[in-house]
């Protein structure tokens, strides 16, 4: 299913009309994106607890009851939407455990145990073979491909904006002290 989708891809994006067969033998690699454009300064930056909150499900928060429909996943540091595919991430779905995380570990191992946040649903690559790292690109080129799936961010270790703001109080604080020994 996924080379299918990975061969309909490369034929709309690059006129490929014999895309599948290769595909389907390995014998293409993937198309791995480059990660110059996650530099961009526009591109919206996700810490786990943010993406966490977009899996379509409802918000408790939210006194109408309203179910929140947007859908992102994350691999290998990218976040991608893929609200348009609900039928397939949406709540009760075969794939919904891989919305509101990284889930890179399940795409290279082919892991569907779902509870395990350990060694399935984690973004921790270590120790993966590079039979495993090639199907994790291949899944990558899915998603970073795919007409209806768009990169909508990066994911980030802690909030960018936070950290800018502890580093600020911390300049202020260590000001004031200095202040104070000169009095």
């Amino acid at each position: 299913f996924r080379d299918l989708s990975r061969s309909k891809a490369r034929r709309r994006r690059y006129g490929n009309n014999h895309a599948l067969v290769p595909l389907l033998l390995g014998k293409v690699d993937p198309i791995i994106p480059n990660d110059d454009d996650l530099d961009d300064l526009s591109m919206e930056t996700f810490t786990l607890e943010e993406l966490a909150s977009y899996r379509g499900e409802k918000d408790p928060e939210d006194k109408n009851g309203d179910m929140q429909s947007i859908l992102y996943l994350s691999i290998k540091g990218r976040v991608y939407d893929v609200s348009a595919g609900s039928k397939f991430y949406g709540p009760g779905s075969n794939y919904h455990a891989f919305v509101g995380t990284d889930a890179s570990r399940a795409f290279a191992t082919g892991c569907l145990n779902f509870l395990d946040t350990t060694n399935c649903l984690t973004s921790n690559l270590d120790g993966i073979t590079d039979k495993q790292k090639k199907e994790l690109d291949r899944w990558l080129e899915l998603y970073e491909l795919h007409d209806k799936y768009h990169l909508v961010g990066r994911l980030v270790q802690n909030d960018p904006v936070n950290e800018l703001l502890a580093a600020d109080d911390e300049e202020e604080i260590v000001a004031n002290s200095k202040d104070e020994k000169l009095t």
